[in-house]
């Protein structure tokens, strides 16, 4: 769990902005007391841009923290690889002290 922390770093200081993006912005038909449907629709139209734009800009910047997240995420492994080979080592290098130690003893009581 612990290559989870990276991720979350980086993701966390941006849940208000999708919060916030995901809230509905949109001027709805009755909203404004309007006769005019042809700029009701202009409106309208220009807030889905606005909002499509938005849209790309976030989807843009949330592949860029994926990107990052999965290069913290790369080098997190990467280090735990190579902490895992290190105890493997030290563990193997320990049994061969142990059973070293172990033929000594038997050695010291054969001989007495």
């Amino acid at each position: 769990m612990w290559f989870l922390i990276p991720a979350l770093k980086a993701v966390l200081p941006h849940i208000g902005t999708i919060i916030s993006a995901t809230a509905p912005a949109f001027t709805k038909k009755g909203a404004t007391p309007t006769t005019d449907q042809t700029q009701l629709l202009q409106q309208q139209i220009s807030e889905l841009q606005t909002a499509a734009s938005q849209n790309a800009t976030h989807v843009k910047e949330l592949a860029e923290q994926l990107q990052r997240t999965v290069a913290a995420i790369e080098e997190a492994a990467t280090e735990a690889k190579g902490t895992h080979q290190k105890a493997w080592q030290l563990s193997l290098a320990a049994i061969g002290i142990s059973v070293l130690s172990l033929f000594a003893v038997v050695l010291h009581v054969l001989t007495l």
